[in-house]
């Protein structure tokens, strides 16, 4: 595969790109330099993957763009993000959310301490169309029958797969034209996690919602993707088709363990390092 961006997300075949980041550099506290000139678009109706290692930057990425990064200390300090055609860097998070940009973060935040139906309304805080808030809960229970039986059991007691989709139903009531989601398979077993990657494919498909996936598990989130970037150093190091990079033979050695040298990991940095061709 050439090293040459294409810069597409996803976006051929009638799909327009919804977001694009143009040049992006991140710091932290002043000093930290995370993003270092990151482009990349995704396209309307359309899932993209982020892949890459951990420090790569691919949660700083979606901050960016949901406008989080404050919290930690974090600004966009150069380039631009693109919503619908739009600028939005720099903007508050709450008029993202309201722009049309939720976030699911890693770890899913669930408030512990309220129930599930409460939670699930909290998703919809933005929203002024209480009716049509209130019919999409029944739209949320729907993709999520678990909830539906637990809807008044405190979420802090709900299972990590359940707290998952909790987090999933919790976005879709804001009704979102674009979700970022983060790491949704962590600690979860495989077959909670293939169930997931299932009602997130059906999210896309059926609601029409344009996705940005960050997710360790690069099998997986290819299966589920249009299209992907490989992230490193703060930057896009290589892209293409979710069927070119799994059959990219640097992605399939050191993100799907499939190198045929012994090699079954991205663990061996030195040699990753040496073998690096989409930077030449």
């Amino acid at each position: 595969m050439t090293a040459q961006p294409a810069r597409n997300g996803g976006s051929g075949n009638g799909a327009r790109p919804l977001l694009c980041l143009n040049n992006i550099e991140v710091l932290y506290d002043d000093v930290i330099l995370v993003l270092r000139g990151l482009s990349l678009e995704v396209g309307e109706g359309r899932i993209a993957a982020l892949l890459g290692s951990n420090g790569a930057g691919k949660t700083t990425t979606l901050k960016a763009i949901s406008g989080l990064l404050h919290v930690e200390d974090g600004e966009v300090t150069d380039g631009e993000i693109v919503f619908d055609g739009e600028e939005i860097q720099g903007t508050d998070a709450h008029r993202i959310v309201e722009k049309g940009i939720f976030q699911v973060l890693e770890g899913r935040r669930v408030f512990e301490h309220l129930t599930v139906r409460e939670n699930l309304s909290a998703g919809a805080y933005t929203r002024s169309d209480r009716g049509a808030a209130s019919a999409d809960l029944d739209k949320v229970f729907h993709y999520f029958p678990a909830l539906a039986e637990r809807r008044r059991q405190t979420a802090g007691h709900l299972s990590g797969g359940e707290q998952q989709m909790l987090a999933l139903g919790r976005a879709l009531m804001a009704r979102p034209r674009m979700m970022l989601l983060d790491e949704p398979s962590l600690g979860l077993a495989p077959i909670l996690v293939e169930s997931i990657f299932e009602i997130i494919q059906r999210i896309n498909r059926d609601e029409g919602t344009t996705i940005l996936l960050v997710e360790q598990n690069a099998r997986l989130a290819l299966s589920v993707a249009d299209y992907g970037y490989v992230m490193e150093g703060g930057r896009v190091v290589l892209e293409g088709t979710a069927d070119e990079l799994r059959t990219n033979e640097d992605v399939k050695e050191f993100y799907l363990g499939l190198g045929d040298a012994g090699r079954r990991s991205y663990r061996d940095v030195k040699h990753y390092r040496r073998r690096k061709r989409w930077l030449s």
